[in-house]
């Protein structure tokens, strides 16, 4: 396990949903450093593919839009109350081949920092670029996680650690 801390409990300082380029410097920093995390991940012998980022919040924002951006073809995402990084109008070009990415993403319909839309639409985005989408939506769930998010995730973990090396 692999946990690192944002600088001052925020990868960004602007909430997920602004310009990108209000969220820069840091963004770019944030992914760096998910970047290297796999990278000393894979160091000690751990393929791509078998690796799961997670996170809640921006934490999980930051999961989806790494997966998202392609740059590594890792095992799995698990974002507990999150969405694609960017504005949710904006025109972004299609999501890399995403086969064989397995995501889970859960939020709640009440949540005043996630827009429901806004999780659907992204997972929505996965599963067309061809991942094993699991999105949950829950009913007057506010910002938080769930037991059955826990649960969901530990499966998902499951699964990418013991299914078969990519090729």
């Amino acid at each position: 396990w692999l946990a690192p801390q944002a600088a001052h409990n925020a990868w960004y300082p602007q909430r997920f949903i602004a310009p990108i380029e209000r969220n820069e410097p840091f963004l770019s920093s944030a992914l760096r450093l998910v970047e290297e995390l796999i990278d000393s991940a894979t160091a000690a012998g751990i393929a791509d593919d078998r690796i799961v980022v997670a996170g809640f919040s921006q934490g999980a924002c930051l999961s989806l839009e790494f997966a998202a951006r392609g740059s590594r073809r890792i095992g799995g995402v698990v974002a507990f109350a999150g969405g694609l990084i960017g504005p949710p109008d904006a025109k972004r070009p299609a999501l890399p081949d995403q086969s064989g990415l397995k995501v889970f993403l859960g939020c709640g319909d009440m949540d005043e920092h996630i827009p429901i839309v806004v999780a659907e639409s992204s997972a929505e985005r996965f599963r067309v670029a061809g991942a094993d989408v699991d999105f949950r939506r829950y009913t007057g769930l506010h910002h938080t996680i769930v037991e059955d998010e826990l649960d969901a995730a530990k499966a998902l973990i499951t699964i990418v650690a013991t299914q078969p090396a990519r090729t």
